[in-house]
């Protein structure tokens, strides 16, 4: 059991933690013509835009209340009600996706009660869904922000069930963590799909950010799963909690629309996607189709070739909570070790990642404990590039954001074929590393009269 440590420095360095609010925002463009909006300043906002758009390099839609200085001390109803009213007016949002920040928690707008007033005086938007969520940035992290936004949808949009009311035994929800992408959702789609089962995905970005251009432009958000059928998810037979994270939603799903829930901590690997398959097995009764035994094969067959790269491997991560227990736990499965695992928020499910110490930190200390403990791969976010340069080892882009690379969306890592093309990546990535610096070219390899000649390559016999 590995043991949580919290380090208290004087000041973050390479931060490896992005902030709460930007965690909510990106979980309210899951939902179909949604508007999220920052009750903060502008520079709040703009930091939490750019990020989006240099990840997906899409078109991201974000507002904000501009909160300047004397609105923070007198208070941001006025900021409040003028962003709904100008956003409904100019974008017809099928809804609004509030998201505080840490000015406005610091001085404890209460903007529950504001969104009352805002729906009072202005019948407009009387009915519009609004659904608000406290996301200060002060404390915890990107992933608190997503699982925070994606509980309370569930509690402000989800309809309880009369009474008495029969279940689809064919709908079956989904709730992801943010550690999954557009091409993860995707594959899962297929997956369930081809049980026979209906899924519906909260939040949805593999219909938002799947990087698919529309025939024209909306200002909102695209595709995406929309609120009447969040409503109706409190007739699915069962929910599909996907990561550790999402643990309070389902519950807060179960308590008021009793539909059962089984969490998944983990996917990317051969066990986690056995136990996928059996579980959609068992639901639906079906048995798995037989295309992914085939793919099953597939994927051992690439473990079988990866580990002869992979197995020995000393690795550095530096991910949010549940992406670094998926993505640790297949590689140490595959034989790495794994010496240096940092993080940015806590959560139940670090206590199970196979190494001695998780550590709550920055990237300053991944790379200062890679050094220390002789790290041979390093696996985080694009900020991670530059330490990887410095420790010259291999470096595998994995989370948000990820700015230097294209197709971040579509990286999947999620069931048979999702892991299988992880190995792949990872173990070219390893090869191509110790082809470039270790064996001998013929630039590098010299005769034994040359100063720097490879020891042993040749006797001066053999070269008579």
């Amino acid at each position: 059991m590995a043991t949580i440590t919290h380090l208290k420095k004087a000041c973050t360095v390479n931060p490896l933690k992005m902030s709460q609010p930007i965690g909510g925002a990106l979980a309210f463009m899951g939902l179909r013509g949604s508007m999220p909006l920052l009750h903060g300043s502008q520079g709040c906002t703009s930091f939490g835009l750019v990020l989006f758009v240099r990840h997906f390099k899409e078109a991201i839609p974000l507002q904000t209340t501009a909160m300047s200085e004397v609105a923070t001390v007198l208070g941001g109803y006025d900021n409040v009600e003028q962003a709904i009213l100008n956003i409904h007016k100019r974008t017809k949002p099928e809804i609004i996706g509030i998201c505080s920040t840490g000015v406005t928690e610091t001085k404890g707008d209460d903007v529950e009660g504001y969104i009352r007033m805002v729906r009072e005086r202005n019948p407009e938007v009387a009915d519009l869904p609004i659904v608000y969520v406290s996301t200060p940035d002060f404390k915890d992290a990107f992933q608190d922000g997503w699982a925070k936004a994606v509980t309370r949808m569930v509690e402000a949009l989800v309809h309880r069930p009369p009474p008495g009311a029969v279940r689809d035994r064919a709908r079956v929800n989904v709730l992801p963590g943010c550690h999954l992408t557009p091409g993860d959702l995707d594959e899962l789609r297929t997956i369930i799909e081809d049980f026979g089962l209906r899924p519906s995905f909260l939040p949805d970005l593999a219909g938002s950010l799947d990087g698919h251009i529309p025939d024209e432009f909306t200002p909102t958000t695209i595709g995406g799963i929309g609120v009447d059928e969040v409503a109706a998810m409190g007739t699915a037979a069962w929910t599909l909690a996907l990561g550790e994270q999402m643990r309070p939603a389902a519950q807060a799903l179960h308590d008021k629309a009793g539909v059962p829930f089984h969490l998944f901590q983990r996917l990317c690997g051969l066990g986690p996607t056995d136990d996928l398959m059996m579980f959609l097995a068992e639901i639906s009764g079906r048995p798995v189709p037989t295309k992914y035994r085939r793919q099953r094969g597939q994927l051992v067959d690439a473990m079988l070739d990866g580990h002869f790269h992979i197995g020995g491997r000393t690795l550095a991560i530096g991910a949010e909570p549940d992406l670094l227990a998926d993505v640790g736990g297949m590689l140490h499965g595959m034989g790495a070790r794994i010496a240096v695992a940092v993080t940015t928020t806590h959560s139940p499910v670090l206590a199970d990642v196979d190494t001695g110490e998780v550590l709550i930190g920055d990237l300053e200390d991944l790379e200062r404990l890679a050094a220390e403990r002789g790290c041979d791969l390093l696996i985080t976010h694009s900020h991670g590039r530059q330490a990887a340069a410095r420790l010259g080892i291999p470096f595998f882009r994995m989370g948000i954001p990820m700015f230097d690379r294209l197709g971040a969306g579509h990286l999947t890592m999620v069931g048979y074929r999702g892991a299988r093309d992880l190995i792949f990546a990872i173990s070219n990535l390893v090869m191509a590393d110790h082809e470039a610096n270790h064996e001998p070219t013929p630039d590098t390899w010299r005769t034994p009269h040359e100063p720097g000649a490879v020891a042993g390559a040749w006797t001066e016999g053999e070269i008579a």
